[in-house]
């Protein structure tokens, strides 16, 4: 909820209202949003019957236990006729797309401080979804790739010994990152070689998520003023109409502020019972 507040204003820019619906009493939701300064409605579904006419009940959870009732965690964008366009959920309840990720995903927004590498041959700029989140969060990074005038690169999947563009990631216990995704690429006969292979060369961006882990996970990563530092490298090999260059690659770094989770429990008369 904290982290859907901190993006309000920007859903509501582009048009879209938000709403958050829980199993919680409205009661609970009141108490929370009054310490949090929590400017969105939130809905009480204190029997979870909108969850389960979704189909997203928990039913990974004890049925004892006072949790039970709870949703796989998710956000759902509609249109202004209520068809849901898009949705983005996780099996485990610990972890979330972040409100920014949605923002990029839906509009190509980013949160975070925009990096710009100029070469010979292309500017590549990299940023994030997000600055700043808690443990748990799944968030995008982006890779933005603008080219000089006859420049391409190979795109994924290029046949015959001709270098592709290959984003990678350092390995860490503290995150996990996801497979890139790549855009379509464009076929183009290169009279040079005689050949049709698949390229850019045009602005084109690319997207890969990763997901953050819990405190005990991410902890050890972690400076004092908790700042997560992840890493990767872009390697490339530029070609014009008559030559490819040597190959190139990139160092990539991002920072994050990783915040503290929400611990404070509300009163002991207004929690939940088994």
């Amino acid at each position: 909820m904290v982290d859907l507040n901190t993006r309000y204003d920007q859903f509501r820019a582009r048009g879209l209202g938000v709403a958050i619906i829980s199993y919680d009493s409205v009661a609970v939701l009141k108490n929370f949003g009054d310490r949090k300064g929590i400017r969105i409605p939130m809905l009480s579904d204190p029997e979870s019957k909108i969850i389960r006419s979704f189909g997203i009940l928990n039913e990974n959870v004890d049925k004892t236990s006072p949790v039970y009732g709870i949703p796989f965690p998710g956000t759902y964008v509609l249109d202004a006729k209520g068809v849901v366009k898009s949705k983005y959920f996780h099996d485990d309840f610990t972890e979330r797309f972040s409100a920014g990720s949605v923002l990029a995903r839906e509009f190509g927004a980013t949160g975070a401080e925009t990096t710009h590498v100029d070469t010979p041959y292309i500017t590549l700029s990299y940023s994030a979804s997000d600055a700043a989140f808690a443990p748990g969060r799944r968030i995008t990074l982006i890779v933005d790739l603008d080219f000089k005038p006859k420049m391409h690169v190979y795109a994924p999947g290029v046949e015959g010994g001709y270098i592709p563009i290959d984003w990678t990631m350092t390995q860490s216990k503290s995150w996990m990152a996801l497979d890139a995704a790549y855009p379509a690429s464009r076929k183009v006969h290169l009279q040079a070689i005689n050949e049709t292979v698949p390229v850019y060369d045009s602005h084109v961006r690319i997207t890969r998520d990763i997901i953050v882990g819990q405190n005990a996970e991410v902890g050890p990563a972690l400076t004092p003023d908790r700042i997560l530092t992840v890493d990767g490298s872009f390697r490339y090999q530029a070609c014009d109409d008559k030559e490819c260059y040597v190959p190139r690659t990139i160092p990539l770094q991002w920072k994050f502020k990783v915040g503290e989770m929400e611990t404070e429990r509300v009163p002991a008369e207004m929690r939940r019972r088994p």
